[in-house]
């Protein structure tokens, strides 16, 4: 099936001889009996035996019999990302060749019950292909397969032929076999070029990353059109890179083609396709409760719904759970300790963020998710030598130092460094467009665009607004561009931005619920209308602690339905309503960590309890405010109201 972005696939082990060990039938059948595998166990793929002297086999046989035997909901293939971590931990490099002894020592270190390894050969004019089972402990055999083919072209049938036998006897039954047992052209593509292009796509995936991995999946798509695995997987590299329009270009093509895929691969195919294309996170939950149900060892399911389906949905609970589950499901995959460590945050429990990172340091993972969450529970508990850890330790790291960087730059516009922290972004986009990331880049312009608007640049906001735009408009440029530019007072433009994310994304979740009622709030107090702002934020109730999909791409967005209804309130001189609202921020600083609507709710709440004659908590609100921006730019507008409101009070 389609790994996920950081590194899943399930990759096979088999190196065989041809030479087929010779038994009995009595005793062949006795031996099935005697030493089938369990629904609890785990197996290990090793590296063909080719001897053909035909390239287009390496790799190639692996990735089509891992594609098979995945379609399995008893078998549990160890994933890749767990065998490379193995590899690292035993001293072998990333791209060592996985031979039937080094399998075999990676069966062992995992506590897996066998590996498989497989073998291709000529005998005359014809193909041989072999299979062979072997218990990682005792080295007993626990089956042994071979099929002779004449052509070049039936090779991906027969190892169709042969994972199918395989399944049924070590002990799956024959009513699963025969459910989920979709040929391996159809499952994948009947051009083995293509699925060795596809296959040398996933072990660059895991070895380089996904940008590396980007030309390989494209070929696989040239040479086979129809290959919707391929077109999934692009769709996740592209995604991962922040590249999101081509991304769910790719996408919505593997959703079309998803006939054309495993049972396995179409769960996963159609809940990609609704969580990230269409946004519909409900259609996404639906189908991976079905998935989870029907592959119970499968984790991607659980990792869908703890890292973009929960969290939009405000269900962090859930979320947490759901990461849980994926670490029970692959203990070697890091972002599973990430998104429990990320949900943590978001219920405001430091302590388990904290326990989440050090139960993976203890398996020796590290993965940039891990950095940043980290840095980001260091700027939660106020600890800046934390902070400055992370940053020196992120230094020359591909993916964390850039991951890193930016959420260094959020805590610099937190405090009221904006002219630090701006240049920062502006470093990142250049870099960014330099590497032709240009989403990357307007997301970049976005967030410099909101801090101008949050923090009273007006109207500074409209040229970043503008520069964002004029280099994507992906849904999360057109909300953030349209949100500075409301709050800036360009309701046209603001109007025209929230009307064309209308129109093209009618079933996303997050822009239904919370982009869309925020903007109009936004457009409504620029007309006068706090009553009419309050209204249009009604809808967002459901969802309003939720971590939009803004917050997953982009890093902004969380709470805004919250932070506009406060503003509408103290617009419509509803002193205690909006301090509730804002009180609301203030309570979650897990969900936010450094958006600028976080620092900014302090001000806001001295504003509320200003209205209500409560003088006592104006004060103090300010006087949060004032501390955090004890080191900020001095002519930042929205400082020196700060401080004259504030020196009213006294």
């Amino acid at each position: 099936g389609v790994e996920s972005g950081t590194g899943k696939h399930w990759k096979l082990i088999v190196p065989a001889a041809v030479a087929a060990l010779a038994l009995s039938v009595a005793g062949y059948f006795y031996f099935h009996r005697a030493a089938k595998l369990t629904d609890k166990d785990t197996i290990i793929l090793a590296d063909f035996t080719n001897t053909t002297g035909d390239p287009v086999f390496d790799g190639t046989l692996r990735q089509g019999m891992a594609v098979q035997l995945e379609q399995s909901p008893f078998l549990s293939l160890i994933s890749e990302e767990r065998i490379l971590h193995t590899l690292s931990l035993m001293g072998q490099s990333s791209d060592a060749r996985l031979s039937p002894e080094l399998a075999h020592e990676v069966c062992e270190r995992t506590a897996s019950a066998a590996v498989l390894d497989g073998s291709i050969a000529n005998l005359g004019s014809q193909y041989v292909l072999g299979l062979r089972a072997k218990n990682c402990r005792t080295g007993d055999i626990l089956d042994e397969e071979q099929v002779e083919v004449a052509r070049k072209e039936d090779v991906l049938n027969a190892l169709t032929e042969i994972a199918s036998k395989f399944r049924t006897r070590v002990g799956e039954s024959l009513v699963t076999v025969e459910k989920h047992d979709t040929p391996l052209a159809e499952a994948t593509t009947p051009s083995l070029e293509a699925l060795k292009a596809y296959s040398m796509g996933w072990k660059v995936t895991a070895s380089q990353g996904g940008d590396a991995a980007v030309p390989f999946f494209k070929h696989a798509v040239e040479i086979d059109p129809r290959f919707a695995a391929a077109y999934a997987s692009l769709g996740l590299m592209y995604g991962s890179m922040g590249e999101t329009e081509v991304g769910t270009e790719n996408t919505r093509k593997a959703y079309e083609l998803r006939d054309h895929a495993s049972d396995n691969e179409k769960f996963f195919i159609t809940a990609y396709y609704d969580g990230r294309a269409t946004g519909n996170q409900k259609k996404a939950q639906q189908t991976c409760e079905a998935w989870a149900q029907a592959y119970p060892r499968e984790w991607k399911p659980h990792s869908f719904l703890a890292g973009f389906i929960y969290p939009v949905l405000g269900e962090h609970e859930k979320a947490a759970e759901e990461a849980q589950k994926t670490i029970e499901l692959a203990p070697d995959f890091g972002v599973g300790y990430a998104l429990l460590g990320s949900n943590s945050l978001s219920l405001d429990r430091l302590g388990a963020a904290e326990d989440a990172v050090r139960r993976a340091s203890e398996r020796k993972i590290e993965i940039p998710l891990l950095a940043l969450l980290r840095y980001d529970v260091a700027f939660l508990k106020g600890d800046s030598g934390g902070m400055q850890r992370e940053v020196a330790a992120a230094r020359g790291k591909s993916g964390a130092e850039e991951l890193i960087s930016d959420h260094q730059a959020f805590a610099l516009a937190y405090t009221g460094r904006l002219q630090e922290a701006t240049k920062m972004l502006r470093r990142s986009s250049d870099l960014a467009q330099q590497a032709a990331h240009r989403e990357k880049a307007a997301v970049f312009e976005t967030r410099a665009a909101l801090w101008e608007a949050f923090y009273g640049n007006a109207p500074t906001p409209k040229p970043a607004a503008m520069a964002a735009l004029t280099l994507a408009k992906n849904r999360e440029v057109q909300y953030g561009a349209a949100v500075a530019l409301a709050i800036a007072g360009d309701s046209s433009q603001a109007q025209t931005l929230t009307n064309d994310l209308e129109r093209s994304f009618p079933e996303d979740t997050s822009v239904k619920f919370n982009y869309l009622p925020t903007v109009r709030a936004f457009l409504a107090l620029n007309h006068g209308d706090p009553a009419k702002a309050i209204e249009l934020l009604q809808v967002a109730v459901p969802y309003e602690l939720g971590q939009p999909r803004s917050t997953q791409t982009a890093f902004f967005g969380a709470l805004y339905p919250i932070y506009a209804r406060g503003q509408a309130y103290l617009a419509a001189r509803q002193g205690a309503e909006a301090a509730r609202e804002f009180q609301k921020i203030v309570d979650h600083p897990g969900i936010m960590v450094g958006d600028p609507i976080g620092v900014q709710a302090h001000l806001k709440l001295g504003r509320a309890y200003t209205m209500q004659g409560d003088t006592t908590k104006a004060k103090a609100a300010y006087q949060d405010f004032l501390t955090l921006w004890k080191d900020a730019d001095p002519d930042v507008p929205v400082l020196k109201q700060a401080k004259a409101e504030s020196a009213k009070l006294k």
